[in-house]
């Protein structure tokens, strides 16, 4: 059990991400550079074997760059439910991009889950064009959110090229810790001058480097290797079912009837699809 309580706790502390970003008043840049800044710390312990910068990690470490600070500006623009949604459509993305990244190719079985998919995203836009406090550019934060979920597509296409990929430096271990390196050293010409702050923002900021992102991928990587990628699929899809709740609780955000159904969609397709893929293999 402890393989799986490992990821169950990942998904736990990934799916606070949206109502600890809404928590602060720092600009997105200030809050994701400053969340990677703290995560390097964590994550340079755990992957000290594999920081060998090369070509390949240093591509994909870029990629996972622009997810981590797309992530964090849909969440500033929008509700969290709408980021993380709108991120979890990722495999479908990556499915449709399968043939050129990965030669994988596209089963025509596929293709109603990529309608589902499709249906949605439609649902979740459609569903998500009033602004609010916590949501100040609804339109601007999906549309980022889209972004978000290509970006992070491919990064899981980068991570598997390169673990399969057995040359000396290509770990995927190692990208993510350069990515958040990345990531704070392109924030942080946006990021200056900070203006006042409070207590407040430092917690929120420092519970996400120290938690949100540092200690989830700690516990994300002791468990990841120990079951099956199915498994582990179903058992993240944690985060994207709690995200929403902790925005409301914290926040009083709520995402709409229109929103709801797309991100159910979303989430449905991609389990049915997974499981599906499993079976047939």
């Amino acid at each position: 059990m402890l393989p799986r309580i490992y990821l169950l706790l990942a998904a736990l502390l990934f799916s606070t991400g949206g109502a600890a970003i809404k928590a602060t008043v720092l600009t997105s840049w200030q809050v994701a550079g400053l969340r990677s800044a703290i995560a390097i710390a964590l994550l340079s312990v755990t992957a000290r074997d594999a920081l060998r910068l090369t070509p390949r990690v240093a591509l994909v470490g870029l990629v996972y760059a622009v997810t981590l600070v797309s992530f964090v500006t849909a969440n500033k623009l929008t509700t969290a439910a709408h980021a993380v949604f709108l991120q979890a459509a990722a495999p479908v993305y990556l499915v449709l991009m399968g043939p050129w990244l990965l030669r994988e190719r596209l089963d025509r079985r596929d293709l109603p889950f990529l309608a589902v998919v499709a249906a949605g995203i439609a649902l979740l836009f459609a569903g998500g064009s009033e602004a609010s406090a916590t949501a100040p550019n609804p339109v601007l934060g999906n549309i980022i959110g889209v972004g978000s979920g290509v970006a992070w597509a491919l990064t899981l296409a980068g991570l598997r090229w390169l673990e399969r990929d057995r040359r000396p430096g290509a770990s995927a271990s190692g990208a993510t810790v350069w990515g958040n390196g990345f990531a704070a050293l392109a924030c942080l010409p946006f990021a200056l001058p900070f203006a006042a702050t409070t207590p407040i923002d430092w917690i929120a900021v420092s519970y996400l480097g120290i938690f949100q992102l540092g200690l989830a991928y700690v516990v994300l990587n002791k468990g990841i290797g120990q079951v099956t990628a199915v498994e582990a699929s179903i058992l993240l899809l944690l985060e994207p079912a709690l995200n929403p709740l902790w925005a409301y609780v914290v926040h009083g955000e709520t995402p709409g009837v229109l929103a709801s159904l797309g991100g159910l969609l979303v989430l449905v397709a991609t389990t049915v699809r997974t499981a599906w893929l499993a079976r047939r293999t």
